[in-house]
Formats: C-alpha cells, structure tokens, sequence
C-alpha cells in the first residue's frame, strides 16, 4: 500500500473502519494536512477534499501508539548505549511497527550512569524523535528488584532528583519510586518540583504504605505544575509484593487508586508478565483513561532468541521471553506495543477502542501531550498506524510522513 507523502500544502484522506475519540467508525475519514489532521468522522459527514489524494484501507485505521515504559529494541537497549544514533536504531525499530511516541526508559545505575544517559536522551526528546525519559530507579526495592541491579539500589536522594530533572531540561516525564524506601516522601516532592509524575513500582511496601505514598504524590502534584495530575504505577503487579487476603500490599491499592480516578496504572499486556485475565481485570476495574497498556520492552524486541543486556546484567531470550541469566527474573518484554494491543483485544477480550485507548490517548495524558498526538482528532499531529483487521502493521505516519520512506532527522 503506497501513502502518498503529503506537505505543508496538500491534503490526504484515509478512509475505513477507524478507532475515533468515541469509539470504532466502520465508515469513516481521517482527513490530513502536511503533519496535521484537519478534520475526522463518519464519511457520511465529511467535508469535501477536492484534489486531495483518497486511500481506501480494508483494515483498520488507529493512532500512532504512544508506548510509556520502553528500555529499547532493534538489539539496543537505551540504558547501555551513550549514542543518540544508536538509541535511534531502538526508536525505530518501534515506531516502524506503530509506535509514533516512545518513552525511553532507563533502569537503576550509579548516579553517574544515570547522569551521562539522560544526558544523551534529552537530545533526542528536543529533537523530537522520543517523547520523554523514565528512570525505573534507583530508589526501589531489593526484595522486588526484578531484573535490577541490586548494586546500585540506595535510598531517596531529593538532590539527585533534583539534579537529573534539571540536567535532562525538564525531559523527565516519570520515575519509579518504591513508597517505603527510605525519603521517598522528599523524592515525591522533588519529581512533582521538577515536572516529573511519581510511578509507584517494585515496591514491597503494604497497602497503607503505598496509600500514603499515593497521598503524598497527588498533594505534590497539585502543588507544582506537572504533566499530569495524577500519579503512575510502574507495570501493576510485576515487581511488587504479590497480593494476599490478609496483606492486600501495593498492587490492590494501586488499583483501587486508578479506580477513583487518583492514579493510572500501568499494564504489560503480552501474555508473558500478566496473563490475559488479570489485563482484562485491570482494564475494567481502573476504567476508561486511567490503565496504559506498555511494552517494558528491551533490546530484543524484533529481535531473535539469543544473549542480551539490560543496564549491567546479562539477559537470556527463548522463545521470545526475556529473563535474567542468572537467576530467571523476567527481564522485559519483547513485544511492539500493537502486539500488545491485539493479546489484549483477541487474548484477554477488551474491546478495540478501549484497548487503543490505553495505548494513545491514555499515556498522552500521562505525559502531557494530549494536545498534540494520542487521537485521530482535529489539530493533533497526524500519527497514524494502518493495520489488517488482525492489528498487524501495514502502514505507519508520523506526523502525516510515511515513517518507512524518512529517514531521522537526529
């Protein structure tokens, strides 16, 4: 399927069966103006687009996927390399398969790992190619470490936060946090002084403890300008104490909180980290805009079975599943964010818009950006993933362009 590439002058229109702000049109239009979209509906009630190329697509039109939590891909991992064009191969090998907006996603390190990485992202969020940073540590659990480097785990250091919010330009959009590690409370603080959003992950706190640091986020956020209101929970029940009848811990909380509206919590929805059931519950139990389906994916997505690393630890994958080497944690996910979002509409049962939903429109609250991508909605930037009827890719813009015909402009 050819798109032809559109300027700052001319128009396309994409017609068929298209995921919308309100839900999934059978009949519809997504009209496009250079790197915007001008207009979206039924086709019934499209205005008119003389001269402007039509493309008739018999699968399924969505907006560019926005993945929230993603630690590489393309044989690349964001927390090992210290080139911009190197962590470009990783971008793309996303946003060839949908994914038109990615948070790099770094993992625990010394201080000054973590310094030189973020460093080197935030070129790439000022030049437009990622979205913002995440740090998933170092301020988290030894007990519920995963596939981090206990070496490098410490307490809460307000400073450093501080430090890494203003040394990445205000590109740090959120960091995982465990509530009972020591001055978490002062982290809090300091990520909602920096325009940062809390995440809530590999914790082994209680419930009361992850209530209260819940509590202490939403006061912060509603104290500082922000990108979000609301903070986040970092890939709900991996990396955290396992749920128990007399011990509900931090993941029942988690969910109960994006219940009432005061948190979003994130989803690994591939089969691997949660099973389809618990995805499905998720999504119903957090409700519309407040549950983000992610990849944590790492440098083997799209990649073949075989020896990886993820920050310091060396990474085995067989038949596509990512552990640890030594000691068989999961070590990420290897999957495209689509990929995600067909286990959760053909696995797990969730309807399509719903699905799509928590892969756009959600994170793009999450980070800010609701103004700009996330939708097929007028004025947003013209972010388009075309797929089959089975959500495989087939065609993505980015920004109105065909991402498969332009190079990077980092």
């Amino acid at each position: 399927m050819h798109i032809p590439q559109t300027s700052s002058t001319s128009d396309l229109v994409l017609r068929g069966t298209a995921v919308l702000p309100h839900g999934v049109v059978p009949a519809a239009e997504v009209h496009l103006r250079g790197d915007r979209i001008i207009w979206s509906g039924a086709a019934a009630s499209a205005p008119e687009a003389p001269g402007a190329p039509v493309v008739e697509h018999d699968g399924l039109i969505l907006p560019g996927l926005v993945d929230l939590h993603n630690h590489g891909g393309g044989g690349v991992s964001f927390p090992d390399c210290d080139d911009p064009q190197d962590a470009m191969t990783a971008v793309l090998e996303h946003r060839r398969h949908g994914t038109t907006s990615l948070v790099s996603s770094l993992v625990t390190a010394s201080p000054e790992t973590l310094r030189a990485r973020v460093r080197m992202l935030a070129e790439l969020v000022r030049a437009g190619e990622i979205a913002a940073l995440h740090l998933e540590g170092p301020f988290i659990s030894s007990a519920r470490r995963g596939a981090q480097n206990p070496a490098h785990i410490i307490d809460g250091d307000a400073s450093l936060v501080t430090e890494l919010c203003a040394l990445s330009g205000g590109t740090i959009a959120t960091m995982t946090v465990a509530p009972e590690t020591p001055g978490a409370d002062a982290v809090l603080e300091a990520l909602a002084r920096g325009g940062a959003v809390p995440s809530f992950g590999h914790t082994d706190a209680s419930a009361a403890t992850t209530e209260h640091g819940i509590a202490r986020a939403l006061a912060a956020l509603g104290a500082f300008p922000s990108r979000s209101s609301v903070p986040t929970a970092t890939h709900l029940f991996n990396g955290m104490r396992p749920i128990h009848h007399r011990d509900p811990g931090p993941a029942l909380a988690c969910l109960d909180a994006a219940s009432r509206g005061e948190m979003v919590v994130e989803v690994i929805g591939d089969g691997v980290h949660t099973a389809a059931e618990t995805v499905r519950y998720v999504l119903d139990i957090a409700g519309p805009g407040h549950a983000v389906l992610v990849t944590d994916a790492m440098a083997a997505a799209g990649m073949p079975d075989g020896r990886y690393r993820l920050g310091a630890l060396d990474v085995t994958v067989a038949d596509g599943v990512a552990t640890l080497t030594d000691g068989g944690a999961i070590a990420g996910g290897t999957a495209h964010l689509v990929d995600v979002v067909r286990f959760t509409v053909e696995q797990a049962g969730v309807d399509l818009a719903v699905a799509v939903h928590a892969a756009s429109a959600v994170p793009a609250r999450v980070l800010g950006l609701q103004d700009e991508l996330g939708a097929l909605t007028a004025g947003l930037r013209a972010d388009v993933l075309l797929t089959d009827r089975s959500l495989h890719p087939l065609r993505v813009l980015r920004g109105g362009r065909d991402v498969a015909e332009v190079p990077p402009e980092a």
